[in-house]
């Protein structure tokens, strides 16, 4: 399975000038770090919990369909499924018609469910399935549920303050105890 973007957020859900704001720093001079925080506490957040905060278009690609009649997709919240494709053994590609399965955005994690119907098989070893999804939680940063967004802050301070190289593992690279708070409700909890 792999899973590659398609077409990114086209804002963050925090600007410069708020975490400036929250930082307490003045000019421009920390600009370019500043956004750098913002965008690399953004991928860490979503990678860690599989959110998509601003809207963002993904390919899920699949080496063959899943013995169940659901299929779980790897982030949320997901707005839709755009389109599924089986690649023959040429290359080609044919859309599997959207009657044959159903769209779960609801469930955590969402799902593709199967409606009865077989789904055809890829003809390629490797990514012969390609879906097409759209998620996140809107297109503006305040679609974005108000936690997540004073969790980002909280992280681009943490490391705005601990520049120092440091080991991955030692205590310095600890997550701070409120961000792992604010993020606690968004976690996917397995029973």
């Amino acid at each position: 399975m792999a899973l590659v973007l398609t077409s990114g957020p086209p804002l963050e859900p925090v600007t410069v000038a708020e975490a400036k704001a929250h930082l307490r720093v003045d000019g421009t001079n920390e600009d370019t770090l500043i956004a750098s925080l913002i965008l690399t506490s953004r991928l860490h957040i979503e990678t860690a919990l599989g959110l998509a905060f601003i809207t963002q278009g993904w390919t899920l690609l699949l080496d063959a369909w899943p013995t169940e009649k659901s299929m779980e997709l790897p982030l949320r919240p997901l707005q839709s499924i755009d389109e599924v494709r089986v690649l023959s053994a040429e290359g080609d590609a044919a859309v599997v018609e959207a009657t044959t399965y159903l769209v779960d955005i609801v469930g955590v994690p969402p799902r593709l469910v199967r409606t009865g119907v077989l789904w055809p098989a890829p003809g390629q070893a490797a990514n012969g399935i390609e879906i097409d999804f759209t998620a996140g939680f809107g297109s503006l940063a305040s679609d974005v549920p108000s936690p997540l967004r004073q969790a980002l802050l909280l992280l681009i301070a943490h490391w705005h303050e601990h520049r120092d190289p440091i080991e991955i593992g030692s205590p310095a690279t600890a997550i701070p105890a409120g961000v792992a708070e604010l993020l606690g409700p968004y976690r996917t909890k397995r029973l």
